[in-house]
């Protein structure tokens, strides 16, 4: 005998703009409707509401769902992302071992797999970091060798904000690339540092 399973499930979406967010939570809901392995009973749509302080939107639906399968449940939480789950019926499921090994295998193959994307985004972030530090080095090098400036004035043509940039530039200040003198920025072995050299903006 086949036993039902009946769980809550809340599936929120954030984002921009209103209508994107509208959209995607009802494509979610759609592919949900479109998997056999699931049975949707009752569903409910929230209000779209803006956040607070924020250019963001949010939403979510409520919904009820029927399934056959425990690890289909496991399955959903990866595939959809609930906010919240929670088992309706029955108050108790009964899991032969060889349904719990499953379970748990699928469930470190879903782990490790989340974990290698993690690492693999982690590597490329750096990498990309790495990047733009050499791309940002050469950048102010290159401005300073046109005249010397001021952190403002670098700030802004690069669009970097001026706090974040004085910590960049005081890196280049210890590897020996540039110096400061009275608020002046300067490639390191030009030593004619005057106000009258620094270009206005």
């Amino acid at each position: 005998m086949v036993q039902e399973l009946v769980f809550r499930a809340v599936i929120e979406v954030l984002g921009k703009p209103k209508e994107h967010v509208e959209s995607s939570l009802q494509g979610y809901v759609q592919k949900l409707k479109e998997d056999s392995r699931y049975s949707i009973i009752e569903e409910e749509f929230a209000e779209v509401k803006k956040q607070e302080e924020q250019e963001l939107w949010i939403t979510f639906a409520e919904l009820e769902i029927k399934t056959e399968k425990a690890e289909h449940i496991l399955s959903f939480c990866y595939d959809y992302m609930p906010s919240l789950i929670e088992i309706i019926e029955p108050e108790e499921i009964t899991l032969r071992d060889v349904d719990l090994s499953s379970f748990l295998n699928d469930l470190q193959a879903r782990l490790h797999h989340v974990d290698m994307v993690a690492k693999q985004v982690k590597f490329e972030n750096d990498m990309l970091g790495r990047n733009v530090g050499h791309l940002l080095k050469n950048y102010v090098v290159v401005l300073l060798r046109g005249g010397n400036l001021t952190g403002e004035q670098l700030s802004k043509l690069t669009g970097v904000p001026q706090d974040e940039l004085e910590d960049f530039l005081d890196r280049l200040i210890d590897e020996g690339r540039i110096d400061l003198k009275e608020g002046i920025y300067y490639i390191k072995n030009s030593t004619n540092i005057k106000k009258e050299q620094v270009p206005q903006t």
